[in-house]
């Protein structure tokens, strides 16, 4: 009896790498033109020192590490700036950002929702509570009715409000989880565990998740 052949599972980091290459080019057609040109051109600064002190060959080779790592930085930046671009604008956008942190922090999407779309996610990190806010200005009541239910349920816990948007007051949607990892530690990681704790019995609103990447590309999978 032949042995059946075993197919290899494509490893997760290179689909995410291809997801976020195929984003980003449509995004930016000349991406595989701008990759080229940085790849170059770091290869010619490498080879013309190595003209300079006499060992063209050697500087070379030692070149390409240096060649891939610039291009493959300028992909991250416009890979992540292509991802924000993907889902800015749809409803869940502020929540998709939220859950992409890898550490540090957890998020409940749509605790509150209300008809028009106006979202509020609660999240929860050594920092304290996050109410984040997505939507009109009538996103900021529901927002302060969350606010307070924190405040009574997990009493002595800091509790911050983040709206997202655009406008005076608000927080980009690019910026959001550079904001949420600036502030302040004030839980200890025991107070943090015993707070996660009684936050998952509250639970959330399911929410439909706005389609394309997470915007996390600035740090590509690794193997």
């Amino acid at each position: 009896m032949a042995k059946e052949k075993r197919v290899r599972k494509t490893p997760e980091w290179i689909k995410t790498l291809r997801q976020a290459y195929g984003v980003t080019r449509e995004a930016r057609p000349l991406l595989p033109l701008l990759l080229g040109v940085v790849f170059t051109l770091v290869m010619a600064i490498g080879i013309g020192i190595g003209v300079v002190v006499g060992r063209t060959i050697y500087i070379s080779l030692m070149t390409i590490p240096f060649a891939l790592i610039a291009t493959l930085f300028l992909f991250s930046r416009l890979a992540e700036s292509s991802a924000y671009a993907s889902i800015e604008g749809q409803a869940g956008a502020g929540a998709s950002v939220l859950m992409s942190i890898r550490k540090g922090w957890t998020t409940t999407a749509g605790v509150q929702v209300a008809r028009n779309q106006d979202l509020v996610h609660r999240s929860l990190g050594r920092a304290g509570v996050v109410i984040t806010g997505e939507g009109s200005n009538n996103v900021r009541v529901m927002m302060t009715d969350e606010r307070r239910k924190m405040e009574r349920f997990l009493s002595g816990v800091p509790v911050y409000e983040v709206l997202v948007g655009e406008d005076q007051g608000r927080i980009p949607l690019r910026k959001l989880q550079k904001h949420l990892k600036k502030l302040p530690k004030k839980l200890t990681k025991s107070q943090l565990r015993e707070a996660r704790a009684r936050e998952k019995s509250l639970g959330g609103a399911k929410l439909p998740m706005p389609k394309g990447p997470m915007p996390n590309m600035r740090k590509i999978p690794k193997r």
